[in-house]
Protein backbone atom coordinates (compact mmCIF):
# COMPACT_ATOMS: atom_id res chain seq x y z
CA UNK A 1 0.00 0.00 0.00
CA UNK A 2 1.50 3.28 -0.95
CA UNK A 3 1.64 6.35 1.31
CA UNK A 4 -0.87 7.96 -0.69
CA UNK A 5 -3.17 5.43 -0.47
CA UNK A 6 -2.87 5.09 3.10
CA UNK A 7 -3.57 8.41 3.96
CA UNK A 8 -6.11 8.69 1.43
CA UNK A 9 -7.95 5.85 3.63
CA UNK A 10 -7.17 7.66 7.10
CA UNK A 11 -9.09 11.15 5.69
CA UNK A 12 -11.74 9.16 4.61
CA UNK A 13 -12.37 7.20 7.49
CA UNK A 14 -11.78 10.03 9.44
CA UNK A 15 -14.31 11.82 7.74
CA UNK A 16 -16.96 9.47 7.47
CA UNK A 17 -16.51 8.80 11.76
CA UNK A 18 -17.53 12.85 12.02
CA UNK A 19 -20.10 12.55 9.38
CA UNK A 20 -21.83 9.89 10.98
CA UNK A 21 -21.00 10.41 14.44
CA UNK A 22 -24.13 12.58 15.48
CA UNK A 23 -26.55 9.88 14.02
CA UNK A 24 -24.67 6.67 15.56
CA UNK A 25 -24.87 8.43 19.03
CA UNK A 26 -28.60 9.59 18.72
CA UNK A 27 -29.07 5.43 17.76
CA UNK A 28 -27.00 4.12 19.78
CA UNK A 29 -25.36 5.61 23.22
CA UNK A 30 -21.87 3.01 23.19
CA UNK A 31 -18.77 5.16 22.77
CA UNK A 32 -17.13 4.07 19.09
CA UNK A 33 -13.50 4.02 18.16
CA UNK A 34 -12.28 7.26 16.98
CA UNK A 35 -15.26 8.80 18.38
CA UNK A 36 -14.59 12.74 18.85
CA UNK A 37 -16.35 14.96 21.09
CA UNK A 38 -18.62 14.69 24.01
CA UNK A 39 -21.27 12.41 24.17
CA UNK A 40 -25.15 13.48 22.66
CA UNK A 41 -26.66 15.76 25.58
CA UNK A 42 -29.64 13.88 27.31
CA UNK A 43 -30.25 15.96 29.94
CA UNK A 44 -30.17 19.86 30.48
CA UNK A 45 -26.80 19.27 32.65
CA UNK A 46 -25.15 17.96 29.67
CA UNK A 47 -26.23 20.53 27.06
CA UNK A 48 -24.97 22.69 29.38
CA UNK A 49 -21.10 21.00 29.94
CA UNK A 50 -21.46 20.58 26.17
CA UNK A 51 -21.72 24.42 25.80
CA UNK A 52 -19.39 25.27 28.11
CA UNK A 53 -16.58 22.87 26.60
CA UNK A 54 -17.56 23.53 22.69
CA UNK A 55 -18.37 27.15 22.80
CA UNK A 56 -16.25 28.76 25.38
CA UNK A 57 -13.43 26.45 26.30
CA UNK A 58 -12.35 25.42 22.93
CA UNK A 59 -12.03 28.70 20.96
CA UNK A 60 -9.88 30.07 24.46
CA UNK A 61 -7.62 26.90 24.50
CA UNK A 62 -7.25 27.43 20.52
CA UNK A 63 -6.38 30.93 20.68
CA UNK A 64 -3.78 30.01 23.25
CA UNK A 65 -2.24 27.33 21.48
CA UNK A 66 -1.95 29.39 18.46
CA UNK A 67 -0.26 32.28 19.95
CA UNK A 68 1.74 30.27 21.97
CA UNK A 69 3.23 28.74 18.77
CA UNK A 70 3.30 31.69 16.81
CA UNK A 71 5.34 33.36 19.47
CA UNK A 72 7.82 30.18 19.96
CA UNK A 73 8.09 30.29 15.97
CA UNK A 74 9.23 33.81 16.41
CA UNK A 75 11.39 33.53 19.07
CA UNK A 76 13.31 30.85 17.28
CA UNK A 77 13.64 32.87 13.92
CA UNK A 78 14.32 36.26 15.29
CA UNK A 79 16.13 35.45 18.23
CA UNK A 80 18.45 32.16 16.97
CA UNK A 81 22.16 32.95 17.32
CA UNK A 82 22.58 33.60 13.42
CA UNK A 83 19.99 36.39 13.41
CA UNK A 84 21.17 37.88 16.71
CA UNK A 85 24.58 37.35 17.32
CA UNK A 86 24.62 39.56 20.60
CA UNK A 87 22.12 38.47 22.24
CA UNK A 88 20.39 41.38 24.72
CA UNK A 89 20.68 41.70 28.42
CA UNK A 90 17.44 42.99 29.29
CA UNK A 91 16.05 41.20 32.28
CA UNK A 92 12.98 43.40 33.22
CA UNK A 93 10.44 44.56 31.24
CA UNK A 94 7.42 45.95 32.87
CA UNK A 95 5.08 46.90 30.53
CA UNK A 96 5.19 43.30 29.48
CA UNK A 97 5.53 42.12 33.06
CA UNK A 98 1.77 43.78 33.67
CA UNK A 99 0.43 42.27 30.16
CA UNK A 100 1.69 38.58 30.99
CA UNK A 101 -0.40 38.96 34.67
CA UNK A 102 -3.21 40.74 33.51
CA UNK A 103 -3.91 38.53 30.20
CA UNK A 104 -4.27 34.87 32.36
CA UNK A 105 -6.13 36.66 34.98
CA UNK A 106 -9.04 38.16 32.32
CA UNK A 107 -8.77 34.68 31.14
CA UNK A 108 -9.66 32.73 34.52
CA UNK A 109 -12.23 35.30 35.28
CA UNK A 110 -13.98 34.48 31.80
CA UNK A 111 -13.60 30.61 32.00
CA UNK A 112 -14.74 31.19 35.71
CA UNK A 113 -18.24 33.04 35.84
CA UNK A 114 -19.85 30.73 33.46
CA UNK A 115 -18.18 27.91 35.49
CA UNK A 116 -19.76 28.78 38.65
CA UNK A 117 -23.21 29.32 37.73
CA UNK A 118 -23.12 25.74 35.66
CA UNK A 119 -21.95 24.29 39.28
CA UNK A 120 -24.61 25.95 40.70
CA UNK A 121 -26.95 24.23 38.41
CA UNK A 122 -25.54 20.83 38.40
CA UNK A 123 -25.35 21.11 41.91
CA UNK A 124 -28.94 19.80 43.31
CA UNK A 125 -32.76 19.92 42.32
CA UNK A 126 -34.98 22.32 44.11
CA UNK A 127 -37.67 20.47 43.96
CA UNK A 128 -37.66 16.84 42.80
CA UNK A 129 -40.52 14.39 41.65
CA UNK A 130 -38.51 11.57 42.85
CA UNK A 131 -35.98 10.09 44.60
CA UNK A 132 -33.39 7.06 43.24
CA UNK A 133 -30.75 6.04 45.59
CA UNK A 134 -27.69 4.35 44.00
CA UNK A 135 -25.49 1.90 46.03
CA UNK A 136 -21.70 0.78 44.77
CA UNK A 137 -20.72 -2.75 46.01
CA UNK A 138 -17.72 -4.63 44.60
CA UNK A 139 -18.35 -5.06 41.90
CA UNK A 140 -22.35 -4.02 41.05
CA UNK A 141 -24.90 -1.69 41.55
CA UNK A 142 -27.75 -1.61 44.11
CA UNK A 143 -30.86 0.74 43.15
CA UNK A 144 -33.67 2.06 45.38
CA UNK A 145 -36.83 3.66 44.29
CA UNK A 146 -37.52 5.41 47.39
CA UNK A 147 -40.64 6.96 46.34
CA UNK A 148 -42.30 4.14 45.37
CA UNK A 149 -43.07 1.50 48.12
CA UNK A 150 -39.30 0.55 48.73
CA UNK A 151 -38.56 -1.01 44.74
CA UNK A 152 -35.26 -1.97 44.86
CA UNK A 153 -32.68 -4.22 43.28
CA UNK A 154 -29.33 -5.42 42.18
CA UNK A 155 -27.85 -4.64 38.99
CA UNK A 156 -25.02 -7.00 37.74
CA UNK A 157 -23.01 -6.90 34.17
CA UNK A 158 -24.27 -10.06 32.06
CA UNK A 159 -21.22 -12.37 31.20
CA UNK A 160 -20.07 -11.98 27.61
CA UNK A 161 -20.81 -15.71 26.73
CA UNK A 162 -24.63 -14.90 27.64
CA UNK A 163 -24.65 -11.68 25.41
CA UNK A 164 -27.77 -11.47 23.17
CA UNK A 165 -27.21 -8.98 20.65
CA UNK A 166 -30.69 -10.04 18.91
CA UNK A 167 -32.78 -7.93 22.29
CA UNK A 168 -30.07 -5.07 22.21
CA UNK A 169 -27.47 -6.07 24.78
CA UNK A 170 -23.79 -4.94 24.67
CA UNK A 171 -20.82 -6.60 25.99
CA UNK A 172 -19.61 -4.94 28.81
CA UNK A 173 -22.81 -2.46 28.88
CA UNK A 174 -25.49 -4.45 29.41
CA UNK A 175 -27.21 -5.80 32.90
CA UNK A 176 -29.33 -8.12 34.28
CA UNK A 177 -31.32 -5.74 35.51
CA UNK A 178 -31.72 -2.30 33.98
CA UNK A 179 -32.55 1.07 35.78
CA UNK A 180 -35.85 2.58 34.16
CA UNK A 181 -36.62 6.23 34.77
CA UNK A 182 -39.10 8.40 33.43
CA UNK A 183 -38.59 11.59 31.23
CA UNK A 184 -39.16 14.70 31.48
CA UNK A 185 -38.85 14.51 35.55
CA UNK A 186 -36.60 15.69 38.04
CA UNK A 187 -35.08 13.04 39.50
CA UNK A 188 -33.00 13.17 42.68
CA UNK A 189 -30.18 10.64 42.77
CA UNK A 190 -28.40 9.87 45.92
CA UNK A 191 -25.24 8.15 45.47
CA UNK A 192 -23.41 6.14 48.30
CA UNK A 193 -21.15 2.67 48.78
CA UNK A 194 -21.13 -0.09 50.52
CA UNK A 195 -17.54 -1.20 50.71
CA UNK A 196 -15.18 1.12 48.86
CA UNK A 197 -14.96 4.32 46.88
CA UNK A 198 -16.96 3.54 43.31
CA UNK A 199 -17.87 6.78 40.94
CA UNK A 200 -21.38 6.62 39.18
CA UNK A 201 -20.89 7.60 36.05
CA UNK A 202 -23.38 8.25 32.89
CA UNK A 203 -21.67 10.39 29.99
CA UNK A 204 -24.88 11.11 28.22
CA UNK A 205 -26.41 12.63 31.80
CA UNK A 206 -23.40 14.73 32.09
CA UNK A 207 -23.34 13.07 35.75
CA UNK A 208 -20.12 11.63 37.58
CA UNK A 209 -20.47 11.79 41.21
CA UNK A 210 -18.27 10.02 43.82
CA UNK A 211 -20.06 6.87 45.73
CA UNK A 212 -18.08 6.58 49.18
CA UNK A 213 -18.65 4.66 51.82
CA UNK A 214 -20.60 6.39 55.09
CA UNK A 215 -21.26 8.96 52.96
CA UNK A 216 -24.71 10.76 50.87
CA UNK A 217 -23.58 12.60 47.65
CA UNK A 218 -26.15 14.32 45.53
CA UNK A 219 -27.02 14.82 42.15
CA UNK A 220 -29.83 15.37 39.71
CA UNK A 221 -30.72 14.74 36.41
CA UNK A 222 -34.03 15.32 33.87
CA UNK A 223 -34.03 13.56 30.94
CA UNK A 224 -35.14 14.89 27.63
CA UNK A 225 -35.92 11.75 25.36
CA UNK A 226 -36.47 8.18 25.48
CA UNK A 227 -33.40 5.70 25.15
CA UNK A 228 -30.78 3.47 26.56
CA UNK A 229 -27.87 5.01 28.44
CA UNK A 230 -25.12 3.45 29.39
CA UNK A 231 -22.38 4.09 32.16
CA UNK A 232 -19.63 2.48 34.22
CA UNK A 233 -17.96 2.98 37.82
CA UNK A 234 -14.76 6.02 37.41
CA UNK A 235 -13.58 5.19 40.36
CA UNK A 236 -10.66 2.37 40.09
CA UNK A 237 -12.45 -0.33 42.83
CA UNK A 238 -10.61 -3.55 42.63
CA UNK A 239 -10.38 -6.20 40.16
CA UNK A 240 -13.39 -5.88 38.96
CA UNK A 241 -14.00 -2.44 38.33
CA UNK A 242 -14.18 -2.98 34.65
CA UNK A 243 -16.88 -4.97 34.99
CA UNK A 244 -20.03 -2.95 36.84
CA UNK A 245 -21.38 -1.17 34.44
CA UNK A 246 -25.25 1.06 34.69
CA UNK A 247 -27.34 0.66 32.26
CA UNK A 248 -30.51 3.16 32.23
CA UNK A 249 -33.37 2.94 30.10
CA UNK A 250 -35.41 6.42 29.74
CA UNK A 251 -39.14 5.68 29.17
CA UNK A 252 -42.45 8.36 28.86
CA UNK A 253 -44.33 8.64 32.54
CA UNK A 254 -46.87 6.34 31.53
CA UNK A 255 -44.30 3.56 30.84
CA UNK A 256 -42.89 4.21 33.75
CA UNK A 257 -45.78 3.31 35.61
CA UNK A 258 -46.62 0.24 33.87
CA UNK A 259 -42.85 -1.06 34.42
CA UNK A 260 -43.27 -0.14 38.33
CA UNK A 261 -46.05 -2.57 38.50
CA UNK A 262 -44.01 -5.15 36.87
CA UNK A 263 -41.14 -4.00 39.18
CA UNK A 264 -43.23 -4.74 42.02
CA UNK A 265 -44.04 -7.81 41.36
CA UNK A 266 -40.50 -8.71 40.35
CA UNK A 267 -38.58 -7.64 42.92
CA UNK A 268 -40.62 -8.51 46.09
CA UNK A 269 -39.26 -11.59 46.91
CA UNK A 270 -35.34 -10.14 46.91
CA UNK A 271 -35.61 -6.46 47.07
CA UNK A 272 -35.05 -6.46 51.46
CA UNK A 273 -32.32 -9.13 51.17
CA UNK A 274 -28.80 -8.28 51.43
CA UNK A 275 -26.69 -8.40 49.00
CA UNK A 276 -24.32 -11.04 50.06
CA UNK A 277 -27.45 -13.13 50.36
CA UNK A 278 -28.79 -12.59 47.56
CA UNK A 279 -25.64 -13.27 45.84
CA UNK A 280 -25.09 -16.60 47.59
CA UNK A 281 -28.46 -18.04 46.70
CA UNK A 282 -28.25 -17.12 43.28
CA UNK A 283 -25.02 -18.30 42.37
CA UNK A 284 -23.93 -14.90 41.53
CA UNK A 285 -19.98 -14.31 42.77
Amino acid sequence: MTKITYWGMALFSFISTISMAPMAAFADDRARPTQLGLRDAATPQMERITWFHDSLLMYIITAIVIFVTALLVWVVIRYNEKANPKPSKTTHHVLLEVVWTVIPIIILIVIAVPSFKMLYYLDRVEEPEMTLKVTGYQWYWGYEYQDHEGVNFLSYLIPEEEIDESKGQRRLLSTDNVVVLPIDTNIQILITAADVIHAFTVPAFGIKKDAVPGRMNETWIRIDKPGTYYGQCSEICGKDHAYMPIEVKAVTKEEFKKWLVQAKEKFASTGSRLPYELAFNTGVQ
